[in-house]
Order: C-alpha cells, then sequence, then structure tokens
C-alpha cells in the first residue's frame, strides 16, 4: 500500500497538474492520461473522386502547365480526413497523371515502389531499367523500389493514369530517398517486353534466384487479366462480400508484387447486393467497367468507369451494382501481413 493510500490523501488539482509540469519538462506524459484509446482505424474517411469532375481539371493543368515545369504532371489525391498531408490514405499515396503527345517526363528513381493503372488513351510507355513497354488501358504497370523510370508519349491523344506509392510508409520510417538520372531520359537497353518474355508465361530461366523484393514484372496487361476474371466468374464461386476477387501475384514467389503494396482486380455480377465487409488494410478503388455504388456506415458513393475511391481500414463498406463491374484496387495488406497485422471481417 502506497502512502498516498495510507494516509488517506487526495492529491489536489493543482499538485497533479504541477506532478504533469514536471513530467512533461522531462519529455514524459503519464499513461493513465491518454485520450487516445488502443483500436484498429484512422482519421481518414471514405471519399470518391469522379473521373468525370477530374478529367477536365487535368486537361486543364495540362494547358497551364508544361512537363518542363512539373517534371510530372499530377493531381494529388487527398483524403479529407488527412488535411495537408497530400495522402488519399495514411499509408497510400496516389494521384492522377496526364501525359500529352510528345511529352517527356524525366527520368528518376527513389525508395519508394510506385504503380500506374491506366485509366485513358494509347501511345504512352514507360521505361524502367533500361526496357520500355507501352501502356494501355487497364494494364497494371511497376515501378519498384530504387530503379530508373521514365514516361513518354509517341501516340497521338492524351493518356491519364493513376499512380500509388507506398511515401507514407518511406516516410513513417525516414527513409525517402530521390534521385534524377543525368539525362533527360535514360537509355533503352533491353528487348521490348523482355521481362514478360522471361517471367510472365508461368516459366522461369533455370538459373534464375529471386533476391528482389519485387515482382520482376514490368506490367500486368488488362487484356490477359480481363480474359482469367471474367472465365472465373463463369467458373465461380462468387463471394457474397467481394464478387470473384483476384489478387495480381509475383511470378516468381507467389506473393505480392511489392513488399508494402498488394493489387487486386473484382468481378461484380449485375445486381450484386453485397454482405459488410470490412479489413484492416487502407484500400483506393477504381472502375474499370460497368456501374455501381459502394455503401458505408454514413454515407454511398455512385460509381461508374475511372471514378476512383477510398475505402479506410476497419470502416464497413458493401457494393451494390446496376451492371456487371471491374474494379482495381491496390491496399497496404502485403506489409500489414508480413507484419502480422492484417485481419479481416465479413467473408463467407
Amino acid at each position: 500500500m502506497s502512502a498516498r493510500q495510507k494516509s488517506g490523501g487526495v492529491e489536489s488539482d493543482a499538485e497533479r497538474a504541477a506532478y504533469r509540469k514536471d513530467l512533461l519538462s522531462h519529455n514524459a506524459k503519464p499513461l493513465w492520461e491518454r485520450t487516445m484509446v488502443m483500436g484498429p482505424g484512422n482519421d481518414a474517411v471514405p471519399a470518391i473522386w469522379h473521373y468525370r469532375d477530374m478529367r477536365p481539371h487535368l486537361m486543364r493543368a495540362a494547358e497551364l502547365v508544361t512537363t518542363e515545369e512539373a517534371e510530372r504532371r499530377v493531381l494529388m489525391l487527398e483524403n479529407p480526413g488527412l488535411p495537408g498531408s497530400t495522402y488519399i490514405l495514411a499509408s497510400v499515396y496516389s494521384g492522377l497523371q496526364i501525359i500529352l503527345p510528345g511529352e517527356i517526363a524525366r527520368a528518376h528513381r527513389h525508395s519508394t515502389n510506385a504503380m500506374r493503372f491506366i485509366l485513358e488513351g494509347r501511345g504512352a510507355y514507360s521505361s524502367v531499367e533500361g526496357e520500355r513497354v507501352m501502356m494501355n488501358p487497364g494494364d497494371f504497370v511497376l515501378t519498384p523500389h530504387w530503379t530508373w523510370h521514365d514516361h513518354g508519349h509517341v501516340g497521338s491523344d492524351p493518356v491519364i493514369w493513376l499512380d500509388a506509392l507506398d511515401n507514407p510508409v518511406a516516410k513513417f520510417f525516414g527513409a525517402m530517398f530521390r534521385e534524377n538520372y543525368p539525362g533527360e531520359t535514360q537509355p533503352v537497353t533491353r528487348a521490348p517486353n523482355e521481362a514478360e518474355t522471361r517471367y510472365g508465361n508461368h516459366l522461369l530461366p533455370v538459373d534464375y534466384k529471386s533476391g528482389a523484393r519485387s515482382s520482376p514484372l514490368m506490367l500486368y496487361p488488362y487484356e490477359r487479366t480481363r480474359q482469367t476474371l471474367f472465365k472465373l466468374a463463369r467458373l465461380g464461386p462468387i463471394d457474397p462480400a467481394q464478387g470473384v476477387k483476384l489478387r495480381y501475384a509475383n511470378p516468381a514467389t507467389g506473393g505480392h508484387p511489392f513488399p508494402t503494396l498488394a493489387v487486386f482486380v473484382q468481378w461484380l455480377p449485375a445486381a450484386f447486393a453485397g454482405r459488410n465487409y470490412r479489413a484492416t488494410d487502407g484500400t483506393v478503388m477504381c472502375c474499370v467497367e460497368g456501374r455501381g455504388s459502394i455503401a458505408f456506415a454514413d454515407r454511398s458513393f455512385a460509381f461508374e468507369k475511372g471514378d476512383v475511391w477510398c475505402c479506410p481500414p476497419w470502416i464497413s463498406y458493401r457494393f451494390t451494382t446496376t451492371e456487371e463491374c471491374v474494379v482495381f484496387s491496390y491496399s497496404d495488406r502485403a506489409a500489414q501481413e508480413a507484419l502480422g497485422f492484417w485481419r479481416e471481417e465479413g467473408t463467407a
């Protein structure tokens, strides 16, 4: 029993305040007075960016700002619950990027992993570590950690894509680095689609050793993804919350494409009335085909092709569709699984 308990005395508010002030002078605080209770979720809120609203702003940006000025002409998608962060979720950065015919987004590299999901247009390319791939709508394109990369456009119409990076994770660890390439573009030193030839046909070179943490593929083409997804949709089963959902895999390991980011594509049937679902990974979604809506506890969003929305961690949602839908998504699930944090609720 403490001296205080023995005496029956109770410290006054003034004594407690003085004690607290003394602790602060030592850069310490009393745990028993904390106001933040341990629990899932964070300050991010569900939000949507309609493509019909964002596209005119991208076109206007193309008129006002050159790639020489901006290097990357991107509109960052900032979560309303995370003002000033420039992040769509606490663990993911996302933006919409536009490139016009004849333009170049100069080469650089950074310690963060990046990916592109192509929304509109043909004729743009991405070059990564000496290999160039053309990008088409629905394609998922990788730019792994610390790889030189640049983009260009040899077509005739604007190309727009959705960027995603794990910047918040690198920032949290204080490990964000960036470097410009000496020239505007890097030389092309590898054959077109060489990575797909070597690693994308369920075969690997006999002496291949998986030393990298990211997928060796640069490109997951939508034509092939869509064909697989629709075949499996016809075969079933149909999950009552997620429809038919697939994850993009690293062909060398079977794991996620990035150590921090998991990437998915799913099919939802017409007139689908989904079951409630929630998980601890913060997820960004994009409608590739069809129309539908997603409902949270206090709000709902109708979506159509090109729309981007976010589902914060451990907030329940459910899908409803009016047409068959394809939804592309990515989240921090890869990092959470590696650390033992990830969990879900509401699957079949």
